[in-house]
């Protein structure tokens, strides 16, 4: 369809419009657009956008489909504009972006968009994020007097219902620090978090040689084993009296006092157990076994971003090419994976950054975060059962993940203040 064609007076109401600097360059979004909408959607450039919604053949529009690629990137600020106006008018926002960069595309998210597909655009994933934005507002439930009282050392249970944000870390090699990286995500997070009522979980689901409990010095309870053996009683209360605090600020599951099969719970107990954490937390980071079980699917499903943590080795480039022919074999969300560098290079090492860029090219991936090495601090950390924060809080790799903390918070809040806008 053409910009003139597709907004001409037509039998067909038009409930839907892409918004693009070149709507051939996205064929992929033509093709789904027909087979979602028919013929009630049309197509408008960048520059036509903003006064078209003010127009009488915009008062059916449902949502924008805003399609962009890296060369839009110096248009950004524009295409934000557009976003904002969209949602003055009532207007939902879904973002179809090719090859552009985490902070162009923060920005957009940041401007009130209501959902993102990465293009190609993968089987289905239009018409998910279609019958998302469809879906009524959720109503807040009023609040209730009291809080119910939970056993010591147990988070209390929130009479709100919340939507979480699934935060999975897994490590692509042994020792590339995925355990320390997902404990002082989480704790940064919930820090991030301190003076709102918000709240974030860990989950330890290695199952077999989970160390969470002795990064934070939690003790390993058998009602965690009693939880996960029978998830189909799982309530509320059930699965708060298993989760305990750490300082008050984080909600932990630890992994389970013995060594128990990974096959021990199955992709309806995991996401029974998401779903739960969902309902009580905004954020829900997730320690990954580095095995690929039955129940990763789930996870991968669940995640909103799925952190692979590699080192600068030929182990971790092999697993990593392994790791992403799995998942496309099954056709599973591969485009969730954000890639971590961990023990990166220094700032002024250009060999070694060198290497990073070869290392990203030949596995065809993006390596959105370097982490810097953290030394002996870390092994000391984790050897006091305290987070970096609390016993190294100036070096780097704390820094790095504080950053990245508050920015996956910010984006969180933007998100929020968008749908409720």
């Amino acid at each position: 369809m053409t910009s003139t064609a597709a907004l001409q007076p037509d039998p067909a109401r038009i409930t839907a419009c892409t918004v693009s600097r070149d709507i051939q360059n996205f064929d992929l979004l033509i093709e789904d657009m027909e087979t979602e909408l028919g013929e009630s959607w049309g197509d408008l450039a960048f520059e036509d956008a903003n006064g078209f919604f003010g127009q009488p053949d915009a008062e059916n529009l449902e949502f924008i489909a805003i399609a962009v690629d890296d060369q839009d990137e110096e248009n950004i600020a524009f295409v934000g504009e557009i976003i904002r106006n969209a949602k003055k008018h009532g207007i939902k926002v879904v973002v179809i972006a090719e090859e552009l960069s985490p902070i162009a595309l923060h920005q957009l998210m940041r401007g009130g968009a209501d959902d993102f597909v990465p293009y190609p655009l993968p089987e289905g994933a239009l018409h998910e994020a279609i019958e998302r934005m469809r879906q009524p507002e959720p109503v807040a439930a009023a609040p209730a007097p009291e809080q119910i009282a939970e056993a010591p050392n147990a988070p209390a249970v929130s009479k709100s219902d919340r939507d979480g944000v699934v935060l999975p870390v897994h490590g692509l090699a042994g020792g590339v620090g995925a355990s320390t990286f997902a404990v002082n995500l989480a704790w940064e997070l919930s820090q991030a978090m301190k003076k709102t009522n918000k709240r974030v979980c860990l989950l330890d689901l290695d199952l077999q040689f989970g160390s969470v409990s002795t990064y934070l010095d939690l003790p390993r309870r058998e009602s965690v084993f009693e939880l996960l053996s029978d998830t189909a009683s799982m309530d509320t209360e059930s699965f708060m009296q298993a989760l305990q605090t750490y300082n008050t600020d984080l909600h932990v599951l630890t992994a389970p006092a013995d060594i128990l099969p990974l096959d021990l719970i199955t992709s309806e107990d995991v996401n029974a157990l998401i779903d739960m954490a969902r309902t009580q937390f905004e954020f829900v980071v997730i320690d990954m076994p580095s095995t690929l079980v039955q129940w990763t699917e789930a996870v991968l499903s669940q995640a909103h971003v799925y952190f692979a943590l590699l080192e600068l080795d030929m182990r971790s480039a092999q697993n990593t090419l392994r790791l992403i022919r799995a998942l496309k074999s099954e056709d599973l969300p591969f485009e969730r994976l954000r890639f971590a560098l961990n023990r990166a290079p220094k700032f002024a090492d250009l060999s070694g950054k060198s290497r990073v860029k070869r290392m990203a090219e030949s596995l065809d991936i993006d390596i959105e975060i370097q982490l810097p090495e953290g030394g002996k601090v870390v092994s000391q950390a984790g050897d006091h059962g305290l987070p970096l924060a609390e016993t190294a809080a100036k070096v780097p790799l704390r820094k790095e993940i504080q950053k990245l903390a508050v920015s996956l918070y910010e984006l969180s809040e933007a998100t929020a203040e968008a749908a409720n806008a």
